[in-house]
């Protein structure tokens, strides 16, 4: 799940994080306390309100087990708090929520439980490939997907056509042209906006195949100039030195808001959760918003890329792991993905993205389109193979500071920020003790 404002790293995890220390209170093992007849009452840190919606159904299944569900904070905020709590060596939770990206930062040095003990493996084949990679750190499995962000354009389709343009770009060459066209009514009219969101332009590498970080055990490797990478990299350099890109409106604001209500911002290229919130930025662009597939590189291609999802693990220092994976299991997999759903989660799940309803529900605020079929597309056609450093918290951060001083000067290029946060990457990755070249 992607967060809807800008996150600063606090001062725990700028500091020496000791990403090779054993952690404090870690126990192995996978199966102790609450399994079977055990009483258990869990603590479950989440910033997605939709797990509260698993839990009525859970207790009523499992009356031996309590579920409290707590947001701890969003992203950095909860990272920092469970660093602190396992180092404490007391209030570590049940299972706790992580981004896709952070997954490894806790997985590798131990902080988290592998799930093979459960016969976790047991579930790869319900949930997309690429999801299930999020999940799989040196080949083990360190938690469940929950919720899904493939990569899809959102497009106006009234501002196309009145570009000219009657129906969404199926390549990038077409998405330039038309970019041009959109830019050709004037005014503050653009196909897209970008102000430096590093998860858009790693979406544009990853579906362009380019695979710039690779991570083995403790060793890390960065490359920002393999092939796929640099396609990527010099396309939407080309964009925005042709002035194709609004890089004066960040997302989340009220000015994006605006953009999008009005029109003047044709399309978003985002993960598939911005159907939950589209409405709300934009309730007078209501039948005039469609969804389609990311724009290929090759005509006649389907293949998409992430930008964004979360999963659940549990903590090494868990006290009660069984009764964890239990409702883990539910609210993720089994029954309790139904109140989910309803409540607007986007999960990877085979199955709801198969289901009947998933295919065929109209979307009235997309004007009647069966949005649902469009997103299980772009889900299965997510390529697999893609990797985040374990540090990737903070490096995320770092490449914010970066790259707004290009976005903010128009001096110097997307290649030498990617080199730059390359340099900073590596300094940093090997201070905290990892081997990163």
């Amino acid at each position: 799940m992607r967060l809807h404002k800008e996150t600063r790293l606090l001062s725990a995890l700028l500091g020496p994080i000791l990403v090779l220390a054993a952690c404090v209170g870690c126990s192995g093992g996978s199966a102790d306390g609450g399994g079977g007849d055990q009483q258990a009452n869990l603590t479950v840190w989440s910033w997605d309100g939709t797990v509260a919606k698993a839990v009525p159904g859970f207790e009523a299944e499992n009356p031996n087990i309590k579920v409290k569900v707590v947001n701890a904070g969003s992203s950095t905020d909860e990272y920092t708090a469970l660093d602190n709590a396992i180092q404490a060596g007391s209030g570590v939770p049940d299972l706790a929520m992580f981004e896709y990206f952070a997954l490894p930062y806790f997985a590798i040095p131990g902080k988290l439980d592998d799930l093979g003990g459960f016969g976790a493996e047991s579930l790869q084949k319900d949930y997309v490939a690429a999801a299930w990679n999020d999940v799989t750190v040196n080949g083990k499995v360190y938690g469940l997907p929950s919720d899904y962000g493939p990569s899809a354009m959102f497009y106006n389709e009234a501002t196309l056509k009145k570009a000219g343009v009657n129906k969404p770009p199926a390549t990038w060459d077409e998405y330039y042209q038309d970019a041009k066209k959109v830019r050709a009514l004037g005014g503050n009219y653009y196909i897209a906006q970008d102000t430096g969101d590093p998860f858009f332009l790693l979406s544009l590498i990853w579906q362009a195949g380019g695979r710039p970080f690779k991570v083995s055990g403790n060793t890390v490797h960065i490359d920002f100039t393999d092939p796929g990478t640099t396609k990527a990299v010099e396309f939407w350099q080309k964009m925005l030195d042709e002035g194709l890109v609004n890089t004066k409106v960040t997302a989340w604001s009220d000015d994006w808001n605006r953009t999008l209500n009005d029109g003047t911002l044709a399309s978003q290229t985002m993960g598939g959760w911005l159907t939950s919130t589209l409405p709300e930025r934009a309730p007078h662009a209501a039948g005039r918003f469609k969804v389609a597939l990311m724009p290929q590189w090759a005509q006649g291609d389907e293949v998409g890329s992430e930008n964004g999802g979360s999963s659940f693990g549990i903590p090494a220092a868990a006290q009660h792991k069984a009764a964890a994976y239990k409702f883990l299991k539910y609210f993720t997999h089994d029954a309790g993905l139904t109140p989910r759903v309803a409540a607007g989660a986007f999960v990877p799940d085979t199955s709801v993205l198969e289901s009947k309803d998933a295919q065929s529900k109209a979307n009235t605020y997309f004007g009647g389109q069966k949005v649902g079929a469009v997103l299980a597309e772009a889900s299965k056609s997510v390529a697999t193979g893609w990797q985040y450093p374990p540090f990737f918290e903070w490096a995320r951060v770092t490449y914010g500071d970066l790259v707004s001083k290009f976005y903010t000067t128009g001096k110097g290029s997307l290649a030498q920020i990617l080199e730059e946060w390359k340099q900073r990457m590596t300094k940093y990755g090997n201070d905290q003790g990892f081997k990163v070249d």
